[in-house]
């Protein structure tokens, strides 16, 4: 049983398109900068509160967070964001291609992300689990939804059809030309009904916010600890997701470039990929089906097949494709033996397209380049519900959440 609850939104009052930003981790702070140049209600002042401090500054310096709390209480004071009357839900659609994602804007439970019932399938890493924790704690909110996801439901999936009928209170197209809008839930029926509905989702899966889902149940029990009153209803025990149905979500392939063949020769390193795969040069550079790889070197397109017995159909996380070319390929061949710290391989997500992989080979920004299968939400969701984890930079989903146009505080 999934708990959700609505609860009183900080939201745009106005401008809605020039407040909203991406992901605090998808930009740096160069980028972070330029994006909120003349712009000073971008909400990037909030979650990236170092552009408002010299370019050198520690980005994880007490003033930085500080700062943070600084822009949201005078974006409260002037009006920029203002808080809702009464608890709602909200629902949030993205479109992007002509394809578009419907998810619920509610408070998701911490304790049933402790519990496993909110189910993760990525590591995090403490440096920036603890960045997350203090910017929560010193804000007394969470600004960036984590990204959950769930099996479709009919009944959910059509009261949602019903309530995006009607005309949202935010409409516009970002610069990427992703569409976005948003719709408050205020009928107390239809809040009753959601709140019901998801009682009968066994499982919420985290899609994308891992470090943030973590921030959150950190920043709950620091609170609990110190509240010899708690009850498990208040607003700290809770956290601000998006959960969109799993059929809607569109998960691209994050791609591997590696610098170097780990001292073979380019004949040596194909007659030794050869034991575990059946190796073709047939010039396509998007790997056709699961269990197929792309692979750019030399300046021509192979396609691998993987071969029968390198990997166990039965085992959700060795059937992976990108566990089948890191247990079969990148480790044993090229010697990488932690993708997540070694600095001989760098992800490319797929939004920036295969010629991306040919362009850092032929700059001589790596040596060999694989295009992967994306990973699909079937197979995210078994990893998860056998409590095992993803190995890194698995998957890639778009559209991005834009932070900024609903956030969850601790205090009215």
């Amino acid at each position: 049983m999934a708990t959700i609850k609505p609860f009183k939104g900080l939201r745009p009052a106005a401008h809605a398109e020039k407040i909203a930003c991406p992901p605090y981790d998808v930009l740096n702070s160069a980028e972070a900068r330029e994006m909120a140049k003349g712009n000073s209600i971008s909400f990037l002042h909030i979650d990236k509160p170092e552009i408002d401090l010299p370019e050198n500054i520690d980005l994880y310096a007490p003033e930085v967070y500080q700062k943070a709390k600084e822009n949201l209480d005078k974006f409260i004071h002037d009006r920029i964001l203002v808080r809702d009357p009464k608890e709602y839900f909200y629902l949030y659609a993205q479109t992007m291609d002509g394809r578009t994602q419907y998810g619920l804007v509610a408070a998701a439970s911490c304790d049933e992300y402790a519990k496993g019932i909110v189910r993760k399938h990525e590591l995090t890493r403490k440096d920036k689990e603890d960045d997350r924790t203090r910017h929560v704690n010193t804000l007394s909110a969470t600004t960036g939804p984590v990204f959950l996801t769930y099996p479709d439901n009919k009944q959910i999936s059509a009261k949602i059809a019903e309530i995006a009928a009607e005309f949202p209170v935010y409409e516009f197209t970002t610069d990427d030309h992703i569409k976005h809008a948003l719709w408050v839930i205020d009928n107390p029926q239809d809040i009753a009904f959601l709140t019901n509905a998801f009682k009968e989702i066994p499982t919420l899966y985290i899609a994308d916010g891992h470090h943030r889902s973590a921030a959150a149940s950190n920043v709950a029990r620091q609170h609990r600890a110190h509240n010899p009153k708690h009850t498990g209803n208040e607003k700290y025990n809770f956290f601000l997701s998006v959960i969109f149905p799993a059929s809607q979500l569109y998960v691209m392939d994050y791609n591997r470039v590696v610098q170097d063949l780990n001292g073979l020769t380019e004949t040596e390193f194909l007659a030794k990929i050869g034991e575990k795969f059946t190796v073709e040069e047939t010039g396509q550079n998007r790997p056709p089906q699961r269990h197929t790889f792309g692979m750019y070197l030399g300046g021509k397109w192979f396609t691998l097949t993987a071969k029968k017995g390198t990997f166990n159909p039965d085992d959700p996380v060795a059937v992976l494709d990108v566990s089948i070319l890191q247990n079969n390929l990148l480790r044993p061949v090229l010697g990488i033996g932690d993708p997540r710290t070694d600095k001989r391989i760098s992800f490319v997500g797929g939004i920036r397209g295969l010629k991306a992989l040919e362009e850092r080979v032929n700059q001589n920004k790596g040596k060999v380049a694989f295009s992967m299968f994306p990973t699909s939400m079937n197979e995210l969701m078994k990893v998860a519900d056998a409590h095992q984890i993803m190995p890194p930079k698995s998957t890639w989903f778009e559209p991005k959440l834009r932070s900024g146009l609903v956030i969850y505080t601790y205090d009215d």
